[in-house]
C-alpha cells in the first residue's frame, strides 16, 4: 500500500485547516465505531480517514456537513417555539414585578415594625430614667 499524505488530500478542500478538521472528525467517528469505506489494512483511524478523503469514497460536502452537524449546538427554531419563548419571557417579567412589589411592601411593613419597637424601647428607657430621677429625689429629701 502506498503511503498517504496530506498532499494527496489537499486538492479536495480549500485549505489545510479545513482538511485537518474534516479528517480528525472522521477519525474520531471511525474510533467510535463507524465502518470505514475503504479497507482497514491494519491502518490507524487517521490514515483510514485520509485514505477515504483521497479516494473520495465520501464526498467533501458530506464530510463538511458531518463536521457542521457534530459541532452544531443551536437547533433551528420554528415560529411556534419562538412565540412560546416570548410568552414565557413576558410571564417572567410580570412575576419579577410582583416579587418586587412584595419586597417593597415587606420592607415598608418591616420598617414600620422596627419604628414601633424603637418607639417602645425609647418610651421604656424614658420611663426608667424618670423612675430613677424620682427615686434619687426622694432619697435626697429623706437624707
Amino acid at each position: 500500500m502506498a503511503r498517504i499524505t496530506v498532499e494527496d488530500c489537499i486538492d479536495k478542500f480549500d485549505s489545510r485547516f479545513e482538511l485537518v478538521l474534516v479528517a480528525s472528525n472522521r477519525a474520531r467517528k471511525l474510533h467510535s465505531g463507524d465502518d470505514p469505506t475503504v479497507e482497514k489494512n491494519n491502518d490507524k483511524n487517521t490514515v483510514i480517514a485520509l485514505r477515504e478523503i483521497a479516494d473520495e469514497t465520501i464526498s467533501a460536502d458530506e464530510f463538511k456537513q458531518s463536521l457542521v452537524e457534530e459541532y452544531q449546538t443551536v437547533s433551528p427554531i420554528n415560529d411556534e417555539d419562538e412565540l412560546a419563548l416570548e410568552f414565557s419571557d413576558e410571564n417572567v417579567e410580570e412575576d419579577d414585578a410582583s416579587t418586587d412589589e412584595l419586597k417593597e411592601d415587606h420592607f415598608e411593613s418591616k420598617s414600620v415594625e422596627e419604628f414601633e419597637e424603637t418607639k417602645e424601647s425609647n418610651t421604656e428607657t424614658n420611663d426608667n430614667e424618670a423612675s430613677n430621677t424620682i427615686l434619687e429625689t426622694q432619697t435626697d429629701q429623706s437624707s
